[in-house]
């Protein structure tokens, strides 16, 4: 998220990151401390409309939908939550199981995450994230970009792993995994 997504040659744990000052901007990857500045208008746009669809759908229902910033927990097996090395703050976060929500956010993976791309954020979307999430097992992953107007979406599979993401482009409609009955009319996502 945001236009430039620098790491900085600091490692920190959770508890760390907890003491950090209050509206600083930052996400922890494996330990790594990443800074993160405001998105562009595109972006929040893109934001926005996205928040606006999964609300009115999720209006009633168990799901939720949260935007950033909202911390995402993602800890280890055999890991305290103290210790847990990766805080994420996803575009959007979609979490079905209200066990998973306190206070501080969401402790351990949504059910689906979407990150907005930005020339600056590619390769962390496109890669690390990726890897990520797929490692901590986040049901559907869609990487958004506002600049190609393009959608790609990554489910996981019966083995644990991402195959081959389905990409939509504007005219497209956009089916939404996690719900049976959930589809989007890419067009209206760009919006701006």
């Amino acid at each position: 998220m945001g236009e430039a997504f620098k790491r900085i040659e600091t490692k920190m744990t959770y508890k760390e990151y907890l003491n950090l000052p209050e509206g600083e901007r930052v996400e922890l990857i494996d330990g790594y401390v990443y800074n993160m500045v405001a998105p562009s208008r595109i972006h929040q746009e893109v934001s926005m409309n996205l928040s606006r669809i999964f609300s009115n759908f999720l209006l009633g229902k168990e799901c939720k939908v949260y935007a950033a910033p909202f911390d995402v927990r993602l800890i280890k097996e055999g890991q305290r939550e103290d210790e847990a090395d990766t805080v994420v703050q996803p575009d959007l976060s979609i979490i079905c199981d209200k066990s998973k929500l306190d206070e501080r956010g969401c402790k351990g993976a949504p059910d689906m995450i979407i990150e907005i791309v930005s020339p600056s954020t590619a390769s962390i979307d496109y890669i690390k994230k990726l890897n990520l999430y797929e490692k901590f097992k986040v049901k559907e992953y869609w990487i958004v970009n506002p600049i190609e107007k393009i959608v790609i979406v990554f489910l996981l599979n019966n083995n644990g792993e991402y195959g081959k993401p389905k990409i939509y482009g504007e005219e497209d409609i956009a089916k939404v995994e996690i719900f049976e009955d959930f589809s989007i009319n890419v067009g209206e996502i760009f919006k701006f």
